[in-house]
Protein backbone atom coordinates (compact mmCIF):
# COMPACT_ATOMS: atom_id res chain seq x y z
CA UNK A 1 0.00 0.00 0.00
CA UNK A 2 1.23 3.50 -1.28
CA UNK A 3 1.94 6.26 1.73
CA UNK A 4 3.16 8.47 0.05
CA UNK A 5 2.56 12.59 1.19
CA UNK A 6 2.73 15.56 -0.32
CA UNK A 7 3.71 19.13 2.14
CA UNK A 8 3.18 22.58 1.16
CA UNK A 9 5.76 24.25 3.54
CA UNK A 10 6.71 27.78 4.06
CA UNK A 11 8.67 29.99 6.98
CA UNK A 12 5.72 29.96 8.87
CA UNK A 13 4.80 25.90 8.85
CA UNK A 14 3.83 23.53 6.51
CA UNK A 15 0.36 21.81 5.25
CA UNK A 16 -0.26 18.54 4.18
CA UNK A 17 -1.96 17.94 1.27
CA UNK A 18 -4.54 15.44 0.74
CA UNK A 19 -4.23 13.36 -1.79
CA UNK A 20 -7.48 11.61 -3.50
CA UNK A 21 -8.65 9.61 -6.60
CA UNK A 22 -10.92 10.01 -9.68
CA UNK A 23 -14.57 10.01 -8.70
CA UNK A 24 -14.91 8.25 -12.44
CA UNK A 25 -12.71 6.15 -14.09
CA UNK A 26 -12.51 8.14 -17.47
CA UNK A 27 -11.57 11.43 -15.41
CA UNK A 28 -8.49 9.57 -15.15
CA UNK A 29 -8.00 7.75 -18.61
CA UNK A 30 -8.93 11.59 -20.37
CA UNK A 31 -5.92 13.07 -17.99
CA UNK A 32 -3.44 10.82 -19.26
CA UNK A 33 -4.34 10.48 -22.22
CA UNK A 34 -3.80 14.64 -22.94
CA UNK A 35 -0.55 14.55 -21.54
CA UNK A 36 0.47 10.94 -22.42
CA UNK A 37 4.04 11.73 -23.77
CA UNK A 38 4.71 14.02 -21.04
CA UNK A 39 3.63 11.81 -18.36
CA UNK A 40 4.55 8.48 -19.60
CA UNK A 41 7.25 8.93 -22.86
CA UNK A 42 4.12 7.31 -24.95
CA UNK A 43 2.61 9.01 -28.52
CA UNK A 44 -0.91 8.54 -28.13
CA UNK A 45 -2.74 6.33 -30.62
CA UNK A 46 -6.10 6.01 -29.80
CA UNK A 47 -8.64 6.01 -27.36
CA UNK A 48 -11.37 2.94 -26.57
CA UNK A 49 -10.05 0.80 -29.24
CA UNK A 50 -12.66 -1.76 -30.33
CA UNK A 51 -11.23 -5.23 -30.44
CA UNK A 52 -14.03 -6.11 -32.62
CA UNK A 53 -17.41 -8.70 -32.71
CA UNK A 54 -15.57 -11.17 -31.55
CA UNK A 55 -13.34 -10.26 -28.66
CA UNK A 56 -15.74 -8.13 -27.66
CA UNK A 57 -13.45 -5.96 -25.40
CA UNK A 58 -12.18 -1.95 -25.75
CA UNK A 59 -8.76 -1.51 -24.87
CA UNK A 60 -8.42 2.46 -22.72
CA UNK A 61 -5.78 3.38 -24.42
CA UNK A 62 -3.18 2.63 -27.05
CA UNK A 63 0.17 4.24 -27.53
CA UNK A 64 3.75 4.12 -28.68
CA UNK A 65 6.38 4.53 -26.10
CA UNK A 66 10.03 6.22 -27.26
CA UNK A 67 11.17 2.88 -28.14
CA UNK A 68 8.82 2.39 -30.60
CA UNK A 69 7.50 -0.18 -28.55
CA UNK A 70 3.09 -0.71 -28.50
CA UNK A 71 1.87 0.44 -25.48
CA UNK A 72 -1.31 -0.91 -23.97
CA UNK A 73 -2.66 1.70 -20.98
CA UNK A 74 -5.53 0.27 -18.80
CA UNK A 75 -7.06 2.45 -16.16
CA UNK A 76 -8.87 1.30 -12.59
CA UNK A 77 -10.03 3.32 -10.02
CA UNK A 78 -9.78 0.80 -6.78
CA UNK A 79 -7.32 -1.69 -6.09
CA UNK A 80 -9.71 -4.84 -6.33
CA UNK A 81 -10.61 -4.08 -9.51
CA UNK A 82 -8.84 -6.92 -12.19
CA UNK A 83 -7.01 -4.77 -14.18
CA UNK A 84 -4.06 -7.38 -15.17
CA UNK A 85 -6.13 -10.23 -16.01
CA UNK A 86 -7.77 -7.73 -18.47
CA UNK A 87 -5.06 -6.16 -19.89
CA UNK A 88 -3.17 -9.35 -20.29
CA UNK A 89 -6.27 -10.46 -22.52
CA UNK A 90 -5.38 -7.24 -24.53
CA UNK A 91 -1.75 -7.82 -24.55
CA UNK A 92 -2.09 -11.33 -26.58
CA UNK A 93 -5.11 -9.63 -28.78
CA UNK A 94 -2.86 -6.85 -29.92
CA UNK A 95 0.41 -9.59 -30.70
CA UNK A 96 -2.24 -11.52 -32.89
CA UNK A 97 -3.41 -8.29 -34.68
CA UNK A 98 -0.18 -6.63 -35.66
CA UNK A 99 -1.78 -5.60 -38.95
CA UNK A 100 -4.45 -3.57 -36.94
CA UNK A 101 -2.16 -2.06 -34.96
CA UNK A 102 0.45 -1.34 -37.69
CA UNK A 103 -2.52 -0.11 -39.77
CA UNK A 104 -3.37 2.85 -36.83
CA UNK A 105 0.20 3.79 -36.48
CA UNK A 106 0.23 4.58 -40.30
CA UNK A 107 -2.72 6.32 -39.84
CA UNK A 108 -1.85 8.84 -36.74
CA UNK A 109 1.76 9.16 -36.94
CA UNK A 110 2.81 7.97 -40.69
CA UNK A 111 4.22 5.68 -42.97
CA UNK A 112 8.51 5.76 -41.54
CA UNK A 113 6.84 4.90 -37.62
CA UNK A 114 5.30 2.50 -38.58
CA UNK A 115 7.50 0.38 -40.51
CA UNK A 116 10.14 1.00 -36.93
CA UNK A 117 7.67 -0.43 -34.41
CA UNK A 118 9.35 -3.03 -31.94
CA UNK A 119 7.25 -5.88 -31.33
CA UNK A 120 9.55 -7.54 -28.88
CA UNK A 121 8.69 -4.50 -26.35
CA UNK A 122 5.23 -4.23 -26.43
CA UNK A 123 3.81 -3.39 -22.99
CA UNK A 124 1.15 -3.48 -20.25
CA UNK A 125 0.73 -0.39 -18.41
CA UNK A 126 -1.61 -0.83 -15.48
CA UNK A 127 -2.69 2.72 -14.00
CA UNK A 128 -4.83 2.23 -10.11
CA UNK A 129 -4.77 4.13 -7.28
CA UNK A 130 -3.42 1.47 -5.47
CA UNK A 131 -2.19 -2.60 -5.74
CA UNK A 132 -2.11 -5.30 -3.41
CA UNK A 133 0.72 -7.22 -2.76
CA UNK A 134 -1.00 -10.16 -4.36
CA UNK A 135 -0.79 -7.72 -7.96
CA UNK A 136 3.05 -6.98 -7.34
CA UNK A 137 3.59 -11.02 -6.61
CA UNK A 138 1.53 -11.93 -9.69
CA UNK A 139 3.17 -9.67 -12.01
CA UNK A 140 6.62 -10.98 -11.24
CA UNK A 141 5.89 -14.28 -11.85
CA UNK A 142 4.01 -13.76 -15.28
CA UNK A 143 7.27 -13.31 -17.87
CA UNK A 144 5.73 -10.29 -19.73
CA UNK A 145 6.17 -6.11 -19.80
CA UNK A 146 4.05 -5.27 -17.35
CA UNK A 147 4.20 -2.18 -15.37
CA UNK A 148 1.87 -1.05 -12.21
CA UNK A 149 1.66 2.48 -11.70
CA UNK A 150 0.41 3.67 -8.76
CA UNK A 151 -1.44 7.41 -9.32
CA UNK A 152 -3.01 10.10 -6.48
CA UNK A 153 -4.06 13.39 -6.94
CA UNK A 154 -3.46 16.30 -5.01
CA UNK A 155 -5.37 19.51 -5.35
CA UNK A 156 -6.76 20.55 -8.71
CA UNK A 157 -3.28 20.43 -10.84
CA UNK A 158 -1.44 18.03 -8.98
CA UNK A 159 -0.86 14.32 -10.41
CA UNK A 160 1.76 11.87 -8.95
CA UNK A 161 2.46 9.15 -10.81
CA UNK A 162 4.67 5.94 -8.71
CA UNK A 163 6.30 2.78 -10.38
CA UNK A 164 5.28 -0.23 -8.62
CA UNK A 165 7.20 -3.05 -9.89
CA UNK A 166 10.94 -2.63 -12.72
CA UNK A 167 10.45 -6.01 -13.79
CA UNK A 168 10.77 -6.73 -17.73
CA UNK A 169 10.49 -9.93 -19.26
CA UNK A 170 13.11 -11.27 -21.96
CA UNK A 171 12.14 -10.00 -25.50
CA UNK A 172 9.12 -11.72 -26.69
CA UNK A 173 10.76 -11.87 -30.25
CA UNK A 174 14.08 -13.51 -31.25
CA UNK A 175 15.70 -12.90 -34.64
CA UNK A 176 18.75 -11.89 -36.18
CA UNK A 177 17.35 -9.36 -38.91
CA UNK A 178 16.94 -5.63 -37.99
CA UNK A 179 13.38 -5.06 -39.75
CA UNK A 180 11.70 -2.33 -37.31
CA UNK A 181 14.47 0.24 -36.24
CA UNK A 182 13.43 1.81 -33.11
CA UNK A 183 15.07 5.06 -33.94
CA UNK A 184 14.24 9.02 -32.83
CA UNK A 185 15.43 9.69 -36.26
CA UNK A 186 17.12 7.72 -39.11
CA UNK A 187 20.50 7.52 -39.03
CA UNK A 188 23.05 9.70 -41.36
CA UNK A 189 23.55 7.57 -44.60
CA UNK A 190 27.30 7.14 -43.73
CA UNK A 191 29.15 4.08 -44.92
CA UNK A 192 29.72 3.41 -41.41
CA UNK A 193 26.22 3.98 -39.87
CA UNK A 194 25.01 1.79 -43.38
CA UNK A 195 27.44 -0.99 -41.56
CA UNK A 196 26.41 -1.09 -38.26
CA UNK A 197 22.82 -0.54 -39.24
CA UNK A 198 23.28 -4.01 -40.22
CA UNK A 199 24.34 -5.38 -36.93
CA UNK A 200 21.88 -5.59 -33.95
CA UNK A 201 23.36 -4.86 -30.52
CA UNK A 202 23.35 -8.85 -29.63
CA UNK A 203 25.64 -8.89 -32.55
CA UNK A 204 28.02 -6.50 -31.11
CA UNK A 205 27.90 -7.83 -27.72
CA UNK A 206 29.01 -11.24 -29.59
CA UNK A 207 31.48 -9.83 -31.91
CA UNK A 208 33.00 -7.44 -28.76
CA UNK A 209 36.75 -8.20 -27.02
CA UNK A 210 36.70 -8.85 -23.82
CA UNK A 211 37.99 -5.56 -22.54
CA UNK A 212 35.11 -3.62 -24.29
CA UNK A 213 32.39 -6.30 -22.64
CA UNK A 214 34.12 -5.38 -19.36
CA UNK A 215 34.22 -2.09 -19.59
CA UNK A 216 30.33 -2.01 -21.22
CA UNK A 217 29.06 -4.30 -18.39
CA UNK A 218 30.88 -1.89 -15.26
CA UNK A 219 28.75 1.15 -16.85
CA UNK A 220 25.69 -0.87 -16.99
CA UNK A 221 26.15 -2.43 -13.52
CA UNK A 222 26.72 1.64 -12.55
CA UNK A 223 22.80 2.47 -14.62
CA UNK A 224 21.11 -0.32 -12.30
CA UNK A 225 22.40 0.78 -9.15
CA UNK A 226 20.96 4.36 -9.08
CA UNK A 227 17.86 2.90 -8.19
CA UNK A 228 15.30 -0.35 -8.00
CA UNK A 229 12.90 1.26 -9.72
CA UNK A 230 14.93 0.96 -13.22
CA UNK A 231 13.65 -1.23 -16.18
CA UNK A 232 16.00 -2.84 -18.22
CA UNK A 233 14.83 -3.58 -21.73
CA UNK A 234 17.08 -5.08 -24.25
CA UNK A 235 15.93 -3.63 -27.73
CA UNK A 236 17.21 -4.79 -31.64
CA UNK A 237 20.10 -1.79 -31.54
CA UNK A 238 20.37 -0.91 -27.96
CA UNK A 239 19.27 -1.38 -24.88
CA UNK A 240 16.72 1.49 -22.78
CA UNK A 241 17.21 2.00 -19.07
CA UNK A 242 13.89 3.64 -18.12
CA UNK A 243 12.21 4.63 -14.78
CA UNK A 244 8.17 5.58 -16.22
CA UNK A 245 10.24 7.08 -19.22
CA UNK A 246 13.96 6.41 -20.73
CA UNK A 247 16.55 7.73 -18.90
CA UNK A 248 19.48 6.26 -21.00
CA UNK A 249 20.38 4.15 -23.58
CA UNK A 250 23.65 2.14 -24.36
CA UNK A 251 25.17 -0.38 -26.77
CA UNK A 252 28.47 -0.97 -28.02
CA UNK A 253 29.98 -1.09 -31.55
CA UNK A 254 32.88 -4.05 -31.83
CA UNK A 255 34.95 -3.08 -34.62
CA UNK A 256 36.18 -0.35 -36.46
CA UNK A 257 37.00 1.85 -33.54
CA UNK A 258 35.32 -0.27 -30.36
CA UNK A 259 33.67 1.76 -27.66
CA UNK A 260 30.48 2.09 -25.51
CA UNK A 261 27.95 4.67 -26.42
CA UNK A 262 25.30 6.16 -24.70
CA UNK A 263 22.56 8.46 -25.34
CA UNK A 264 21.13 10.43 -21.85
CA UNK A 265 18.17 12.62 -21.40
CA UNK A 266 19.92 15.71 -20.28
CA UNK A 267 20.44 19.34 -22.00
CA UNK A 268 23.75 19.23 -23.67
CA UNK A 269 23.46 22.78 -22.96
CA UNK A 270 23.89 22.41 -19.67
CA UNK A 271 26.75 20.03 -19.94
CA UNK A 272 30.75 21.05 -21.05
CA UNK A 273 30.96 18.90 -24.04
CA UNK A 274 34.30 17.24 -24.96
CA UNK A 275 35.58 16.62 -28.03
CA UNK A 276 35.66 12.73 -29.00
CA UNK A 277 33.52 12.39 -25.37
CA UNK A 278 30.50 14.18 -25.48
CA UNK A 279 28.41 15.58 -28.20
CA UNK A 280 24.75 17.31 -28.82
CA UNK A 281 23.01 15.14 -30.88
CA UNK A 282 19.56 17.10 -30.66
CA UNK A 283 19.85 17.69 -34.24
CA UNK A 284 21.66 14.48 -35.30
CA UNK A 285 20.06 11.17 -36.47
CA UNK A 286 20.91 8.86 -34.16
CA UNK A 287 19.65 5.40 -32.33
CA UNK A 288 17.68 5.36 -28.68
CA UNK A 289 16.62 8.47 -27.35
CA UNK A 290 17.87 11.39 -25.37
CA UNK A 291 19.61 14.50 -26.49
CA UNK A 292 23.70 14.08 -25.01
CA UNK A 293 25.56 10.81 -26.46
CA UNK A 294 28.68 9.73 -24.46
CA UNK A 295 31.54 7.39 -26.21
CA UNK A 296 33.13 5.20 -23.71
CA UNK A 297 36.94 3.69 -24.99
CA UNK A 298 38.44 3.35 -21.84
CA UNK A 299 37.77 2.97 -17.86
CA UNK A 300 39.05 6.58 -17.55
CA UNK A 301 35.91 7.83 -19.74
CA UNK A 302 33.69 5.78 -17.48
CA UNK A 303 34.75 7.23 -14.48
CA UNK A 304 33.74 11.03 -16.58
CA UNK A 305 30.37 9.54 -17.89
CA UNK A 306 29.48 8.75 -14.23
CA UNK A 307 28.23 12.19 -12.65
CA UNK A 308 26.29 12.63 -16.13
CA UNK A 309 24.81 8.89 -15.92
CA UNK A 310 23.74 9.83 -12.12
CA UNK A 311 21.96 13.23 -13.65
CA UNK A 312 20.32 11.76 -15.85
CA UNK A 313 18.72 9.53 -13.81
CA UNK A 314 17.71 12.07 -10.70
CA UNK A 315 16.68 14.67 -13.37
CA UNK A 316 14.21 12.02 -14.78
Amino acid sequence: MSDIKLFRYANEGATELAGKSVAIEKTLQKLIESQMDTFLGVRFLATEYSTGNKHRGRIDSLGLDENGCPVIVEYKRHSNENVINQGLFYLDWLLDHKADFRLLVMDTLGKDEAGKIEWGGTRLLCIAADFTRYDEHAVAQINRNIELIRYKLFGDDLLLLELVNGASAASTQSTGEVEDVPVSEKPAKTPAASTLAMKTHADQVATASPELLALYEQTRSFILAQGDDIIEKPLKLYVAFRRLKNFVCMSLISKVDPHVFLTLKLDPATVQLEEGFSRDVSKIGHWGTGDLELTLRAPGDFERARVLIERAYTEN
